[in-house]
């Protein structure tokens, strides 16, 4: 499954599947498992930007293999990771040495692999005929053996290695690995090798190699969405079936139990089972009493906060469009984008509400559920960042401290999206002994104390005192906003 998500692009996911695996290791667990898994683990946090994760578990994944090839293919895992870093020295000290092993040097795919990123990386730091040299044995060695992938990266690396030196031949090698890259389908390479040609190109040309830059990407990232929709699907479906499988057994199970203990039912037994549950119902009963005393408290107040908020929010601009309606000409184009306009915010505002008193899942899937109403956030006009080393354990946090963070960090993104005027937020989470730690910060206008009482963010303020945590905000005017939240676990 964790395959399948990195597959489609989707690395999050995927390194919440992996992890989900490591749980089942035991002694009798083959060691291929476990290092299929941490190498799917130390792909996705390179691909996620955690060079450090990422490195962990490729040598996690290293201390287990015994084969020399496997080896050699872990260690130049982790130097592709230092590449990223642009950390070359470390790659090439990392690298070296493989390319004298003799079951590297008779696996020809892996073999121009090694050599080809050693090329890269001498090329990097400056020793251009090093570079040149590895680069172009391994490029052969990927021509005799028809490996078009590999030779997509060759021509690429080739490309980037001419690109100040010699402008036409960086764009010759950028047009043969995209030519390549399109052959195999590979839309990611394409996407590089497109990049390349936007550099060595001008005007019209320039232009056409933007446009289909734009539409590769768009489309790649529909599929991948596409994908990541489907799969969240199947998952759903086979955990309800699962769970409605169990269900089944255990009322089976209840039932042959009972079956049993009435035969062997005495008048003691009796007396007690009509005290127990003379018990159980009155303690049924003050219960269910209490709950629907509790529900109707919280549906009261939930119904008097959307009330509230349809009063503030949305009753005016519908009085208003109604008013326009009425005294505008809509056969102007212009009065009728105006009043397009007016329904599209009516739109939003009604969304939004929807969003903000909506149930929150608080099981296993509340980190999914989190990181998903932040991203809600993102559009066109700003740049949403999580950063999440992976250290909390949700599962373990109470449920009324899941609710008070998820309400606080949504009403965060609601004042940065009405006042901020940022172009990017970020929102981290960590996690010590006795505290989580989440930081909020985006690059807008900033805001001082009577703003964040104007604004209501007070309520985020209580919502954290309510489970024994605390709020900070950075209230420098015109440096951003930001905002530091500790909960104890």
């Amino acid at each position: 499954m964790a395959a399948i998500q990195q597959t489609q692009g989707d690395y999050t996911s995927s390194e919440s599947t992996a992890t989900e695996a490591i749980p089942f290791f035991d002694k009798t667990t083959d060691n291929q498992y476990k290092i299929a898994i941490y190498n799917t683990l130390g792909i996705n946090y390179v691909n996620l930007f955690d060079y450090d994760n990422s490195i962990y578990y490729y040598n996690q994944a290293f201390n287990l293999a015994e084969d020399e090839l496997q080896k050699a293919i872990l260690k130049n895992n982790v130097a592709v990771v230092y590449m990223e870093k642009q950390d070359y020295p470390n790659a090439i000290s990392i690298l070296t040495p493989l390319v004298s092993i003799k079951k590297v040097t008779d696996n020809d795919e892996n073999y121009a692999r090694i050599l080809d990123n050693l090329g890269f990386s001498y090329f990097k730091t400056g020793n251009s005929k090093k570079g040149l040299d590895y680069i172009n044995q391994a490029l052969k060695i990927r021509e005799q053996i028809k490996d078009d992938f590999g030779i997509t990266t060759s021509y690429y690396h080739l490309s980037d290695f001419y690109n100040k030196t010699n402008p036409v031949l960086s764009y010759h090698y950028a047009k043969a690995s995209y030519a390549k890259a399109t052959k195999i389908n590979n839309a990611n390479d394409r996407l590089e090798s497109l990049e390349q040609l936007i550099k060595n190109s001008t005007g019209n040309q320039s232009k056409k190699f933007t446009t289909n830059y734009l539409h590769i990407n768009d489309s790649l990232n529909k599929v991948r969405q596409k994908a990541k929709n489907q799969f969240a699907k199947i998952k759903y479906d086979s955990t309800k079936e699962k769970n409605e499988n169990l269900k089944l057994k255990t009322q089976k199970a209840e039932n042959d139990l009972l079956l049993e203990q009435e035969k062997n039912r005495s008048l003691t037994s009796y007396i007690i089972i009509v005290l127990v549950s003379s018990f159980l119902l009155f303690l049924y009963y003050y219960l269910t009493t209490k709950g629907k005393r509790e529900k109707a408290k919280a549906v009261y107040d939930s119904e008097t906060r959307i009330s509230k908020k349809l009063h503030d929010e949305l009753a005016n601009d519908v009085y208003q469009t109604m008013a326009f309606v009425e005294t505008q000409d809509l056969q102007n184009p212009v009065k009728k984008e105006n009043l397009l306009g007016s329904l599209d915010k009516i739109y939003a505002r009604t969304r939004n509400i929807s969003r903000e008193n909506s149930e929150i899942e608080t099981g296993i899937n509340f980190e999914e559920e989190l990181k998903e109403m932040l991203s809600g956030y993102n559009n066109n006009q700003i740049k949403i960042i999580i950063k999440d080393n992976g250290d909390i354990n949700w599962i373990k946090i109470q449920t009324e401290k899941k609710i008070a963070l998820y309400r606080v960090l949504q009403e965060l993104m609601v004042n940065m999206k009405k006042h901020s005027q940022c172009s990017f937020a970020a929102v981290s989470f960590d996690s010590n002994e006795k505290f989580i730690q989440i930081d909020y910060a985006d690059n807008g206008v900033g805001m001082n104390n009577t703003q964040i009482l104007k604004n209501g963010l007070h309520n985020v303020e209580n919502r954290i005192q309510s489970i024994n945590g605390t709020i900070t905000f950075d209230i420098e005017t015109n440096k951003g906003f930001k905002a530091k939240i500790a909960i104890p676990k």
